[in-house]
């Protein structure tokens, strides 16, 4: 009889990351492993000895499918940085410990680039000691900036989210806009990479022109050129929609929310928490033009918002964590699960596996040809790109007009 998996979630969450749990699960059960444990709050908990049997949780078919339409982490998550594995032996003597003791044969991590890394860092510290145990990434992020894979889980939800949220904000800054001016500053997640704020175009379409202006982080940001660009566009028309990032910032490389305050708090990876760029604009575009303005952050919402996710991205997350479980059996350890495009038309996907030493603190960025030359939208290849990880809607599962999600209790 095989041993036993444990698998865990880290990092932000997304509208479809427990539909990867669900295929590890899943997947795991049906290829004859005795017991799938789930870590309580990533690696972080599990270190504190934090686990629970899956199998007590998830009884049936139908508590797979809640779980697949359920958003944020399920098990719980954490921002957690392991040491190097020469740095502090005694966290790692820790892990292994307990994973003996549970008859771990395969570790499964379900989160990003800093989840990477810790995936990375146990097989070393694996393959260094002679332990038994295979560790396989299963990707997971909004942010769609894991190298190698051609996209991650959860963006296409959250492009999903983004782009009707866009329209829905044009539509409503257009019923004001009689006799009036009016701007709209919208900031979408994003801190390095302009994927999801790139997404915003796919507002446009027969009914809506899109935002006005799209600005990613991969280009710096010039505050006179927006000031200038955006007093041109309001003698031109009564209402400028513009979309950025949270992270866009200047030449010199100080991002736009540092201008505000509220941005001096870290995570463990030194990440500063990033908010108000769109209020900065907003202020400043009001307090030069004297015009109503308007700053509205999705937060959250953008990567929670299962009522509206892409049945393309929940069918992609689910067959990604059913090939970490495919992936340990094949032998494999301290590699990744990415997708890889077959066609765009009509779209078609498979997974394969990559060393997770090339994917893991690396980040993939818009390419430079998929934004305009001004810097202030993106091009069709972008478009083109992302216009399939959207398609589709697997609705939830609705008890008195709300959705049913599948909760730890």
């Amino acid at each position: 009889m095989k041993g036993n998996v444990v698998v865990g979630q880290s990092g932000g969450p997304t509208a479809v990351i427990n539909s990867s749990l669900a295929g590890v699960f899943k997947n795991a059960m049906e290829r004859g492993y005795n017991k799938v444990y789930g870590m309580r709050y990533g690696i972080q908990g599990f270190i504190d000895g934090q686990y629970i049997d899956l199998a007590d949780y998830i009884k049936n078919d139908l508590d797979i499918e809640l779980l697949k339409r359920t958003p944020s982490a399920y098990l719980g998550t954490c921002r957690y940085k392991l040491p190097g594995i020469h740095e502090d032996k005694t966290i790692y003597e820790k892990i292994f410990a307990l994973l003996d003791e549970l008859d771990i044969e395969v570790f499964v991590y379900i989160g990003g680039n800093d989840s990477m890394d810790t995936i990375k860092k146990l097989s070393d510290y694996a393959l260094l000691t002679g332990a038994r145990q295979k560790f396989i990434g299963c990707p997971k992020t909004i942010d769609n900036d894991l190298a190698i894979t051609d996209h991650t889980p959860g963006f296409g939800s959250a492009a999903k989210y983004i782009a009707t949220s866009t329209k829905e904000v044009i539509r409503d800054a257009m019923g004001f806009s009689y006799g009036k001016k009016n701007l709209t500053v919208m900031e979408i997640m994003g801190r390095n990479a302009g994927w999801l704020v790139g997404s915003t175009a796919l507002a446009k379409g027969e009914d809506c022109d899109g935002p006005d202006m799209i600005y990613l982080p991969e280009v710096p940001f010039d505050l006179d050129k927006f000031s200038e660009k955006v007093e041109k566009l309001l003698e031109e028309k009564d209402v400028v929609v513009v979309a950025i990032s949270e992270g866009i910032k200047t030449a010199e490389g100080k991002y736009i929310c540092e201008f505000t305050a509220g941005s001096d708090s870290v995570d463990a990876f030194g990440h500063i928490q990033m908010t108000g760029a769109a209020a900065y604009l907003a202020n400043m575009i009001h307090d030069k033009l004297g015009i109503k303005t308007r700053a509205v952050e999705l937060s959250t919402l953008q990567r929670a918002a299962s009522h509206l996710s892409s049945k393309v991205d929940i069918d992609e997350a689910f067959a990604v964590g059913g090939a970490t479980i495919k992936a340990a059996d094949d032998g494999c350890t301290g590699m990744m699960v990415v997708i890889d495009r077959v066609s765009d038309d009509p779209y078609q996907s498979t997974t394969s596996v990559f060393d997770v030493h090339r994917i893991a603190n690396d980040e993939k960025v818009v390419p430079r040809e998929w934004i305009n030359e001004a810097g202030d939208n993106v091009t069709d290849e972008f478009i083109n790109y992302a216009q399939p990880l959207i398609e589709g809607t697997l609705l939830p599962v609705m008890v008195g007009g709300v959705p049913r999600h599948l909760v730890l209790k």
